[in-house]
């Protein structure tokens, strides 16, 4: 398996990523996906030996006072082996300056706990609020 940044060309591949776990919201317009990861402030992609893209780490913000995690993705077939872990280590490693890492997640055990376990934590441990304005 291979981390790097994401190469050109491969918006299909991340569509069929976002289909196998479940996120729709983004299938239903994508025709936004290449200008969403063109302007991402760092995209990177884990892929096999056969070069099939199995997931990505996308984060946007401005790299030195904020990185926000867009879409942490794995490809099922390949879970549980670390990799999301690793894609999200390594991005925040690109940034180690950036005081505000943010992600937002659904709010399912699992998913907490493996945020938890690498020292994430939900913004009201911090006596802050998270706010959100989505347009449907």
């Amino acid at each position: 398996m291979i981390i790097q940044t994401l190469r050109a060309g491969r918006e299909q591949e991340i569509l069929r990523l976002y289909e196998v776990v479940g996120w729709t919201a983004y299938l239903s317009q994508p025709d936004r996906i290449k200008p969403a990861f063109d302007h991402s402030l760092c995209v990177l992609e884990l892929c096999d030996d056969e070069d099939r893209l199995l997931g990505f780490v996308r984060a946007v913000g401005d790299g030195e006072t904020i990185l926000y995690i867009q879409d942490l993705i794995v490809d099922p077939s390949v879970q549980n082996q670390g990799w999301g872990t690793l894609l999200l280590k390594t991005m925040a490693d690109r940034y180690p300056q950036v005081r505000q890492k943010i992600l937002l997640s659904d709010d399912v055990e699992k998913t907490l706990r493996f945020y938890r376990r690498l020292g994430w934590q939900p913004v009201s441990e911090l006596h802050c609020q998270a706010l959100i304005k989505i347009i449907r």
